[in-house]
């Protein structure tokens, strides 16, 4: 009898738990994969899935990440395109023409621009990164960040404490003692509800003087940015930016840093204007966001394309609806090419992406595997519209990380992207692999958990 009653509280207790994270599942603005891949987890593993759902599961954090407040233009922004258009009613915002933009499609360009940014700062240097590595870069970025606070000038280093647990240590706490403010987002040993694991900041930016801006995907490391010649180097892009869109930058880099300080920070009322010829318009995503605006904008944008979905990311994991709009693309003949690295540093990434190219390649899409380096760029032409930034084409960039995208209306800045992605396709094979069936249950597998992952 007593066994039975055991027996009967833990099934209630397994169906009532399981019952209780479904509904929080559905309450949530998830893609059906994500559920699917949860309910999963629940059914076939309750008590240990519980526990990990509490720590990983959670999407949207708006008691945390409040909604980051724009500063906005007093007079209203004609739309400049159709995606500018749909980005503009998510509340993002506008496309600002007369920009200054400059893409930096090197480590030695993007060192030279990282240090040249932080020499001329006169006021303030305030700076997000996933990753300060321990390595020469990241210490020569600290030091020089330290050789201005010790000068006057007010530094904010601001870093994910996931990405950058190996950090030049010693060099920030000499800029520490230099006056310089360093803070991580999102430690590990936290109050509960004051954060979140899974909940990562994947951002680049440095604002020097609230007008000059360095974005990308690079973070600070000699894989992604050095003065010296390097075999080892990824493949990588970052940007420099001048003019009012600069604005927009400064109202995320305030939210990211009252996030981790808890406390507020004085807002810059406007950016300077400084003239240029890009068109372009900043779109963060994140916890921070009450929709997600850059994965149903990116939806819309392949869905309105006629001519040409050019794609680099090193992982290539997208959401079903993001695969499903590639897929119907290139049935309805669109030019459809995605070069990926043909060998990631993330083999759990390689797994997962293989049946979602297969898929795409059937469809009538071209499969370019860069084979020189690691390519860490994650880049996009589609028609007339450029992408740029932090967001790699995969669903934890998409729905859950902090994340930082420029696109670009301009016809020069496109025809940059464009040219960049042929340069690349030429270091390219197109020889996708055929996997056995072990391979391909393996990819499967790897596909169901990876929203979770």
């Amino acid at each position: 009898m007593i066994d039975y009653l055991i027996t009967h509280i833990e099934v209630v207790g397994i169906t009532l738990l399981t019952l209780m994270v479904a509904f929080i599942l559905l309450q949530q603005r998830r893609s059906p994969q994500s559920t699917a891949a949860w309910i999963l987890f629940l059914v076939l593993l309750p008590y240990v899935a519980a526990p990990v759902f509490a720590a990983l599961g959670f999407r949207k954090q708006g008691k945390r990440y409040a909604p980051i407040r724009f500063t906005r233009r007093e007079h209203h922004q004609t739309p400049v395109h159709d995606l500018d258009h749909t980005f503009q009613n998510f509340e993002m915002p506008p496309a600002l023409e007369a920009q200054h933009f400059k893409l930096l499609d090197t480590p030695q360009a993007a060192f030279a621009a990282v240090m040249q940014m932080i020499d001329s700062a006169e006021h303030s240097i305030e700076c997000l990164f996933y990753i300060v590595a321990d390595d020469d870069t990241g210490k020569r970025f600290v030091d020089a960040l330290t050789t201005k606070a010790k000068a006057g000038v007010k530094v904010r280093l601001l870093m994910d404490r996931f990405g950058t647990m190996r950090g030049p240590h010693k060099a920030l706490d000499a800029l520490k003692r230099a006056g310089g403010d360093v803070l991580f987002f999102s430690p590990f040993l936290q109050l509960p509800g004051s954060g979140h694991l899974n909940l990562r900041n994947h951002r680049k930016i440095i604002i020097a003087d609230n007008a000059r801006v360095f974005s990308g995907g690079m973070n600070i490391g000699c894989h992604y940015m050095t003065d010296a010649p390097a075999d080892d180097h990824w493949d990588d892009l970052a940007v420099t930016i001048e003019g009012m869109s600069v604005q927009a930058f400064c109202d995320v880099y305030r939210s990211d840093w009252e996030v981790a300080s808890g406390q507020d920070i004085k807002a810059v009322t406007h950016a300077p204007d400084t003239a240029g010829n890009a068109t372009l318009q900043f779109i963060p995503s994140g916890p921070d966001i009450v929709e997600d605006p850059l994965h149903d904008g990116l939806i819309r944008a392949l869905h309105l394309a006629h001519t040409r979905i050019w794609i680099a990311t090193p992982y290539f994991v997208p959401t079903e609806p993001l695969a499903n709009a590639i897929r119907i693309a290139a049935l309805r003949g669109v030019d459809v090419r995605i070069i990926v690295p043909h060998k990631s540093n993330q083999h759990v990434a390689d797994f997962a992406r293989g049946g979602f190219l297969r898929d795409a390649e059937a469809a009538g899409a071209k499969i370019y595997y860069f084979t020189p380096r690691m390519i860490h760029a994650k880049a996009a032409v589609i028609d007339d519209v450029a992408v740029v930034g932090s967001a790699n084409f995969d669903v934890r960039s998409m729905l859950l990380n902090f994340e930082a995208m420029i696109f670009l209306y301009d016809a020069g800045s496109v025809t940059q992207l464009a040219d960049w992605f042929l340069t690349r396709q030429k270091d390219c094979h197109n020889n996708s692999p055929h996997p056995h069936l072990p391979r391909r249950l393996a990819e499967g597998v790897f596909r169901i958990g990876a929203p979770i992952l």
